[in-house]
């Protein structure tokens, strides 16, 4: 929250000094080039600023396209999302008080979810090993889901995480041979 603070506080400081330039400017009667070239940056800046917020480029569409989405948000705010991409790879970002990372490749088989060659994040021991989709406990009617994901096959219990896309079925649909 600092953080995001410190930002707000960096992008208006750059709008004062724009708007200092653009008075600095008009009273030199546009003689000073260099003058006009920082405007020119600065406004480039704060307007790309503005548009686009989290960046120019999205690097997580890069890594290819999400066919499943799961998320929950845990005790003082901390976020964890889980994301399966269409390449068999998946990626955990959990914010709590820092970022952690965990990164790997997925198998589909049945109704099931296995995880393999698991990269893992900053303070992380170990991982999960497999991981189903069943209705929610707490949406009645079979309209929400819930990603359980399970660390062995002791784990009775295993953690939920909410889905909020889930194209799965249109993932294992391209892979069948039509007849």
């Amino acid at each position: 929250m600092l953080a995001i603070l410190l930002l707000v506080v960096v992008y208006f400081g750059l709008f004062i000094i724009l708007l200092r330039q653009l008075f600095l400017t008009v009273k030199e009667k546009f003689k000073d080039r260099q003058r006009i070239f920082t405007i020119g940056l600065l406004t480039t800046i704060l307007a790309l600023t503005f548009y686009k917020p989290s960046g120019l480029i999205d690097f997580d569409r890069l890594k290819g396209k999400d066919i499943l989405i799961a998320q929950r948000e845990g005790a003082a705010n901390c976020m964890t999302t889980f994301k399966l991409k269409e390449n068999n790879k998946f990626t955990e970002r959990s914010v709590c008080f820092g970022l952690t990372e965990i990164k790997g490749n997925y198998k589909l088989k049945n109704d099931t979810i296995f995880f393999e060659n698991v990269d893992l994040g900053r303070g992380e021991d170990e991982f999960y090993k497999f991981a189903i989709i069943r209705p929610s406990k707490f949406n009645k009617g079979n309209k929400h889901f819930d990603l359980v994901r399970f660390k062995n096959l002791n784990d009775t219990t295993g953690h939920e995480l909410w889905i909020t896309k889930n194209d799965l079925d249109k993932q294992t649909n391209k892979k069948k041979p039509n007849r």
